[in-house]
């Protein structure tokens, strides 16, 4: 029987609306959850809405449920999909990989792998985006896509700053990243995502605005000759910044395709306004 293959994500991918309709991916959302009641992910809140209620309540945030995550994917085995390929936020980050894993053990009629994709925004997107294009591409078996899409996480690198380490150790998503005293001498720490999912600090810089042009000289150190890359820069409440930033790395002739915008409204619960965030693709 011919393999017909579905890919699903959550809403931490950051890919718009647009992107996931043009492209027939399901995205499964996480919740912003107040003490009056809780929303879903870049359905019925916005970015702007939960920055807005901060000085309110700060909320915090759930994964998907285990029935939710069933009814996407039963959804789909009713359209006729024989397998699907779920790409998550990172374990490290949040339990909505273990909660899919759980459920792909117990559905019946259609195959289910589950992927852990150690990263998130951006990065998480890119990632689910090659893959729904290999396939479409339709030349290669549900193994092989899958085979592809775990080598394609080392070409993928993910690195932000924030403007306060507060929301990271409020919703316990500090992970290696340390500090009291470091936010005391105003360092601010490029923080990225070790091999386990969890964030850690690749470097220190004292100040915001050297942390910005410390974050720029890292990429593009890391950008390499004879290669081509991806740029996307995201931001929360820093839109002029991040657009200044963006407006560099369009200037390196290795970087063929850039793009920018909000993260999500559940990341912005754990980062806060003020982070900007680069995420570093290698093209194939």
């Amino acid at each position: 029987m011919k393999e017909k293959i579905a890919v699903v994500t959550d809403s931490t991918s950051d890919l718009t609306k647009e992107d996931l309709e043009k492209y027939g991916i399901k995205s499964i959302p996480l919740k912003v959850i107040y003490s009056d009641g809780q929303y879903h992910d870049r359905v019925d809140i916005t970015p702007a809405e939960v920055y807005e209620s901060f000085e309110r309540e700060i909320p915090t945030t759930s994964m998907p449920s285990p029935q939710e995550i069933m009814d996407v994917y039963n959804e789909l085995k009713d359209e006729g999909y024989t397998h699907i390929i779920s790409i998550h936020i990172s374990s490290g980050l949040s339990a909505t990989y273990s909660n899919c894993m759980m459920v792909a053990d117990q559905i019946e009629g259609i195959e289910v792998e589950v992927v852990d994709s150690k990263m998130l925004s951006k990065g998480l997107g890119r990632l689910v985006m090659y893959t729904n294009s290999l396939v479409e591409k339709g030349e290669l078996s549900f193994a092989e896509i899958i085979k592809k899409t775990e080598a394609k996480k080392d070409k993928i690198e993910v690195f932000f700053v924030v403007e306060t380490l507060k929301y990271l150790k409020k919703g316990g998503r500090i992970g290696k990243v340390s500090g009291t005293i470091a936010e005391f001498l105003n360092i601010k720490p490029i923080i990225a995502i070790e091999e386990e999912g969890e964030y850690f600090t690749f470097d220190k810089v004292r100040g915001r605005s050297r942390s910005l042009k410390k974050m720029y000289s890292i990429i593009k150190d890391k950008i390499e000759e004879g290669k081509e890359y991806v740029v996307d820069v995201m931001n929360a409440v820093a839109e002029e910044e991040a657009k200044g930033l963006l407006d560099k790395f369009k200037d390196l002739k290795q970087v063929k395709e850039t793009y920018f915008s909000e993260i999500s409204p559940v990341m912005v619960v754990h980062t806060g306004p003020g982070l900007i965030g680069v995420v570093l693709t290698e093209m194939d």
